[in-house]
């Protein structure tokens, strides 16, 4: 293999274990906060158990998605020198600015959300959950604002090659960024719901009767449940934001090669670069346009239209069909779940088992609407302004293989080891009283009404 396949294979192996992570903390944050405000509003200690639990939680993946993230923006110097060369007047600044706004909001706090639960005040500690997830929010505006420009960038000239920057508010608030970012945000809700339900259900699974994991789960299954709806409809209008400035991505994503009206939309088929057309199309007439157009005989441009500018055809058209699919799948499940909730019913054990084995579907949706996205984007790295081949290393092929391997290799024993040792929290979780005499005590206090003062009566 040459170096700019090595050198792309190598970046999506890197983006893809980063992305796993944020996508986890950018969510848990404000769970973390909800519960944080729970516990000081009732008093009840479960809501701090809670809390201690899945704080670990958020302190591992934190840790993960800090450690992969460096890693990845190496590559910009070492795999990638023509992007920064090209476009680094832009992509510097911003970021910079996730550095300077979001990085060290979040370091400076995290300590005291991690360790000063007993140093400081409560006011102080639940003010750092708090702005920690205020930190990952922001982290994820200024990413999503560089690659959403890089999707549709404007706010910017060339001068002699080099892109220079002449809109700020241009740039961040690129067309595509408040769909992008609204869409990831509500994608992080839905992993982070169906980690915490996942691991939640496998906890009772494991014969943990506690009342922690049941109002987890409870809290989880609920809020997916109200997210999902509110995903479909950002689905949809970031859809039809692609099909005004991308029309080559939506017309790889539907597998569309001659340009039509009245669309079909195609459950499946197998799309066939070569002779440019699908074989074993179940189509739904119509489906299509009535999708991204909201008309029956709406027009929707085919694949031949951008002949040498459009995206490889099937990773898009499948890694679309999977992400919708596991979406359906995610509003089927909360939904039951919900149903089963609000008639003050416990889980069957097939339901739990079914939450337990979600707990990392969030991560599959994640992973495929990524690729859509960035494997939509090609064949350039800045849409319309810079190639994906022309921003590639000159590095010998060798020495990308051997770096690409050991990433695969450490990342691959990193992600078990992740998965492995939240399982193991849950199984030592179940062996844990779930109030102590302190608590009790303390809760005692809290929620005891104040005597009067018999001077009054």
């Amino acid at each position: 293999m040459d170096a700019f396949l090595l050198s792309r294979l190598q970046f999506a192996l890197n983006i893809s274990f980063h992305i796993l992570f944020p996508t986890i903390t950018m969510a848990m944050g404000w769970f973390l906060f909800y519960f944080k405000l729970r516990s000081n509003i009732s008093g009840h200690p479960v809501w701090m158990r809670m809390y201690r639990f899945w704080v670990r939680v958020f302190a591992l993946s934190f840790a993960l998605g800090v450690v992969s993230g460096v890693t990845m923006s190496f590559q910009f110097g070492t795999n990638w020198p023509g992007f920064m060369e090209k476009v680094g007047n832009v992509a510097g600044p911003l970021l910079g600015y996730e550095v300077l706004t979001a990085f060290f909001l979040e370091a400076t706090f995290l300590g005291i959300m991690l360790f000063g639960i007993r140093r400081v005040p409560n006011w102080l500690h639940t003010a750092s959950t708090l702005i920690v997830a205020l930190g990952t929010t922001t982290s994820a505006f200024w990413i999503l604002a560089l690659n959403s420009w890089m999707q549709t960038p404007q706010g910017f000239e060339v001068i002699d090659g080099v892109v220079y920057a002449t809109n700020w508010k241009e740039i961040i608030f690129n067309p595509s960024f408040p769909y992008r970012f609204v869409h990831m945000m509500l994608a992080s809700g839905l992993t982070a719901s169906f980690l915490i339900a996942g691991l939640s259900a496998y906890r009772m699974l494991k014969g943990d009767d506690k009342l922690a994991p049941k109002l987890a789960l409870k809290t989880a299954t609920y809020t997916a449940a109200v997210l999902i709806p509110l995903q479909i409809f950002a689905g949809d209008m970031h859809g039809l934001n692609t099909l005004e400035h991308q029309p080559q991505k939506v017309a790889a994503m539907e597998g569309l090669w001659e340009t039509t009206e009245g669309a079909p939309l195609l459950l499946f088929a197998i799309p066939d670069e070569e002779s440019k057309e699908n074989h074993f199309e179940i189509p739904i007439p119509y489906g299509a346009s009535l999708i991204l157009t909201h008309e029956l005989k709406g027009e929707i441009k085919g694949l031949n239209e951008f002949e040498g500018e459009h995206p490889p055809v099937a990773p898009v058209f499948f890694g679309f069909r999977v992400m919708v699919g596991m979406g359906m799948l995610m509003l089927a499940v909360s939904w039951l779940g919900s149903l089963y909730l609000m008639s003050n019913k416990d889980f069957p054990i097939w339901l739990k088992r079914t939450f337990a084995g979600m707990a990392f579907s969030g991560w599959i949706a994640t992973l495929a609407g990524w690729y859509v996205t960035e494997i939509g984007r090609q064949p350039y790295l800045v849409s319309g302004v810079l190639r994906t081949a022309d921003a590639v290393t000159q590095l010998p092929p060798a020495n990308i293989a051997l770096s690409f391997t050991l990433y695969l290799v450490i990342y691959t024993v990193l992600l078990i080891a992740y998965m492995g040792t939240l399982m193991l929290m849950c199984r030592r979780a179940v062996e844990i009283e779930e109030i102590t005499t302190e608590e009790r005590e303390v809760a005692k206090a809290k929620m005891q009404p104040t005597a009067p003062d018999p001077s009054t009566v």
